[in-house]
């Protein structure tokens, strides 16, 4: 889905560096509802973590179709989202055998005062989202 094309690129280096994405759902009386999540991209797949009962979780199981969106800089220039179909991945595993995001996500989770492993017991629910196209300008 992210290829060598110059928006392929774009994209790569977006979900290769930034710490935050929007998640897009929709919940089941057509409202979209959007919050920004920490994410891990594993060359083909949108790695999330939630913690139990959220809107996103609850909307997701109704209708898995997604969308994806990074911050643009001041200009909008640099504009990257993605489409894409969710599932809830009971066989995931936590946040602590993801070293990737781990790496990624330390000294946040750090800052936070937190650990890793707290971290992982608090956001339980592994969301993978697939992406179906992906636009960049």
């Amino acid at each position: 889905m992210v290829d060598n094309s110059r928006s392929g690129r774009q994209a790569a280096q977006k979900l290769r560096d930034e710490e935050i994405i929007w998640l897009t759902t929709v919940s089941p009386k057509g409202q979209p509802e959007s919050v920004p999540v920490w994410f891990y991209w594993d060359g083909e797949t949108v790695l999330i973590y939630s913690q139990p009962n959220k809107p996103k979780v609850r909307n997701i199981e109704a209708n898995p179709r997604v969308a994806l969106n990074f911050n643009s800089d001041p200009q909008a220039n640099q504009v990257v989202r993605m489409s894409g179909r969710a599932t809830i991945d009971a066989s995931a595993p936590k946040a602590t055998g993801v070293p990737g995001m781990l790496e990624k996500y330390r000294e946040s989770i750090k800052r936070l005062g937190t650990t890793p492993e707290q971290f992982a017991e608090g956001y339980p629910v592994a969301i993978k989202v697939t992406p179906t196209k992906v636009t960049a300008f």
